[in-house]
């Protein structure tokens, strides 16, 4: 249950770091799209004002250097205002003329002669007359007058704007503005909003392209920004200005790739923790169930010891045995060997503890590997012919002397030689080989045993492992002596392994350095 909620937990965390970076991209590439459009307006208006001031300014110095009107329009707005305090009546006469002129038009290079434009004058009176108190009369002349002119440029440029767009509806737009001039503009309003990166950029004239657009300018409407350009006085315009990032993509990454990097990271972090804490549970289940069959196993190994002392010991205290000589020695004799026993499974566990905290003082000296052989098999000698099997030895090393511990590695073969005949049903068959490699000797030791499958030879030099086969019981051990084996070889800078096949035996191969 802790492993699915820890799952779940995880599983959880990497969904809410996937969705929280997912909305900050979209947020990235909202904003990146506001900028963009922000950028885009800035420079079309810019584009209309420039091409406007060129036009007023020209229109302007013409109208200024231009000879009579052709036609003259007045409009009048009279005010009156009588004020009773002071005897005064103050009149405000607004009059707007407005003179239409041709001039001509080579400047704009259109193909006419000249155009009609209009310039506007203001002209403002303020006359104040009094009254007469006699009669209740005006005067006739005013007492003040005061006359204002001036001309009406926002009126101006307003009529001149409309007459600016109309004019220049059908113009061609190469002839209106150039694309370096557009590139210059994009770059530096881009730059301004934050968008430092290569852009490709056109005018379209109804969803066709101009002559006004970079080299490797693409038109693929998911990835283009557009907004029209010269509007007409209608607000409408035929043309539109485009552009496109081709590393957009990654410039949008880049904003982010800190906040990536961090949910990485730290997304790792948890799942190596987590792992790490699935493994070492498993680890820990699988060390309570060998340390089980350890107990298991131990308990067995040291109970029929016991009971057979036990059942010694009640047949010397019978009165018909305990005169019998030769039966109490027997039976002092089974006593003898089994607490021998005993004491040599307590041996070694205890080396084995010793081992691993590297408490075991082991002394080494040259030896010579042959003897050592021929002293282990001599241990198990008996066991081997009392089954009718056999141990044969094939030392076809030419060297071998070793620095090694006589007792200690004496007792290496013999668990190895233990195991070939503990896991052999039959009658025991066991040939022991020597060769000499470059500087090293190899000893194997080879069985017809019951062999093992792969993922046994993977963890048979475990301490406490032992193959579970169901009934923990069915061959005496406790998954100490192959650990006590790989430990003892490595002390003595050696390597062992182990090649078998289920059914059908096993070699192990223990590899020393030669002295000279």
């Amino acid at each position: 249950m802790l492993v699915i909620l820890m799952s779940l937990s995880l599983i959880g965390i990497i969904f809410v770091q996937a969705f929280f970076i997912d909305n900050s991209l979209d947020n990235e590439e909202k904003q990146f799209t506001l900028n963009v459009k922000r950028s885009l307006s800035v420079v079309s208006k810019a584009i209309e004002d420039k091409e406007f001031e060129y036009y007023y300014s020209k229109i302007s110095d013409l109208i200024k250097s231009g000879g009579e009107s052709d036609s003259i329009r007045l409009r009048e707005m009279l005010v009156k205002f009588r004020d009773e305090d002071r005897n005064e009546t103050t009149v405000y006469r607004n009059i707007i003329s407005e003179e239409s002129f041709k001039v001509p038009s080579l400047f704009f290079e259109i193909g006419i002669d000249s155009i009609s434009v209009s310039r506007l004058f203001n002209r403002r009176e303020t006359m104040v007359f009094n009254e007469n108190s006699l009669d209740g009369n005006h005067s006739i002349k005013p007492e003040e007058t005061i006359i204002e002119y001036s001309t009406l440029d926002e009126i101006q440029r307003k009529l001149l704007e409309q007459g600016y767009r109309d004019y220049y509806k059908n113009f061609p737009i190469y002839k209106r503005i150039e694309k370096d001039y557009v590139r210059e503009l994009l770059s530096n309003e881009l730059k301004a909003e934050g968008i430092g990166i290569d852009f490709e950029f056109a005018i379209y004239d109804r969803d066709l392209a101009t002559k006004v657009q970079s080299v490797n300018f693409e038109m693929n409407a998911t990835s283009n920004y557009g907004v029209p350009i010269f509007l007409d006085n209608n607000n409408q315009s035929n043309y539109k200005l485009f552009v496109n990032f081709p590393e957009r993509t990654k410039f949008l990454f880049s904003n982010i790739l800190w906040l990536i990097a961090l949910s990485i990271l730290f997304t790792t972090i948890i799942i190596v923790a987590y792992s790490n804490a699935i493994y070492q549970l498993i680890k820990q289940r699988q060390i309570s169930q060998i340390k089980t069959d350890f107990i298991n196993n131990m308990t067995h190994e040291f109970k029929t010891p016991i009971a057979t002392i036990n059942l010694a010991l009640d047949a010397i205290r019978n009165p018909k045995i305990i005169d019998d000589k030769e039966k109490v020695l027997r039976y002092l004799g089974m006593i003898k060997e089994e607490n021998k026993r005993m004491h040599a499974q307590v041996e070694n566990v205890l080396r084995i503890s010793k081992l691993e905290k590297n408490e075991l003082n082991i002394s080494k000296e040259r030896v010579k590997l042959h003897e050592l052989i021929e002293a282990a098999v001599a241990h198990v000698e008996l066991i081997v012919e009392d089954r009718n099997g056999y141990v044969k030895l094939h030392l076809n090393a030419s060297k071998s002397s070793v620095l090694a511990n006589d007792t200690h590695f004496t007792n290496v073969i013999v668990n190895i030689l233990d195991n070939a005949i503990k896991y052999t049903e039959g009658e025991p068959e066991i040939d022991i080989y020597t060769e000499n490699v470059g500087n090293n000797i190899l000893l194997r030791i080879a069985d017809k045993g019951a062999g093992m499958t792969k993922i046994v030879q993977k963890r048979v030099f475990e301490k406490f492992y032992r193959e579970h086969t169901g009934n923990v019981h069915n061959v005496k051990g406790h998954g100490l002596g192959l650990a006590y084996v790989k430990r003892m070889v490595e002390d003595h800078q050696g390597h062992v392994s182990v090649e078998s096949e289920k059914g059908k035996g096993s070699i192990f191969t223990i590899k020393l350095p030669l002295i000279s």
